[in-house]
């Protein structure tokens, strides 16, 4: 009777200890995903205040439809992109589309000087800004969750309950480019 007893007590320690792995799995995978959607959040964000910045430039810049129209496709393509890789490759497309718009701003110093613009400009800067401490707490949190699956004895009950570890945001080769600055 003791040892049956001894044996229902460890057994039901080791499916206390099961539960608690799985638990912490499944918090850190729902940290993962919410971290996402703040990125995802923001994102959707800087997409909104894509028509307000080229309805603001169409009006000086009416011989510059090709640049408009790459920063409506890369929109489209933020828009419509599912998953942290194709996100940050539409991502990446907006923000090389836009700063092909702000090039072409240079060149209208009335566009420059309009206050809708400078207060876009601002937006998109503030978000950018946004987006990119979304990345970082995504990354922070796909580190703890990748770490906990690989540790011992969660990378056992990770296998078991078919939990897969979640991809970085990476930076592009672009952002990873020196800046050049001219005087």
């Amino acid at each position: 009777m003791t040892a049956l007893l001894i044996a229902g007590g460890i057994l039901l320690l080791i499916v206390v200890f099961v539960i608690a792995i799985y638990n912490s799995l499944i918090i850190k995978r729902n940290r993962v995903h919410e971290a996402y959607s703040q990125i995802d959040v923001q994102l959707k964000r800087r997409s909104s205040l894509i028509p307000n910045l080229i309805e603001t430039v169409q009006g000086y810049v009416k011989h510059e439809k090709e640049v408009l129209t790459e920063v409506t496709k890369a929109r489209t393509a933020l828009m419509e992109a599912k998953g942290p890789h194709n996100q940050a490759d539409a991502n990446n497309m907006l923000t090389g589309a836009l700063k092909s718009l702000f090039a072409v701003a240079e060149n209208y110093p009335d566009l420059k000087a309009s206050e809708n613009f400078k207060q876009l400009q601002t937006e998109l800067s503030d978000t950018e800004t946004k987006v990119a401490a979304a990345r970082q707490f995504y990354n922070v949190n796909v580190l703890d969750f990748n770490t906990s699956l690989q540790t011992f004895p969660n990378f056992i009950f990770a296998n078991m309950f078919n939990f897969r570890q979640e991809e970085f945001f990476k930076a592009t080769e672009e952002e990873k480019a020196d800046i050049k600055v001219n005087f």
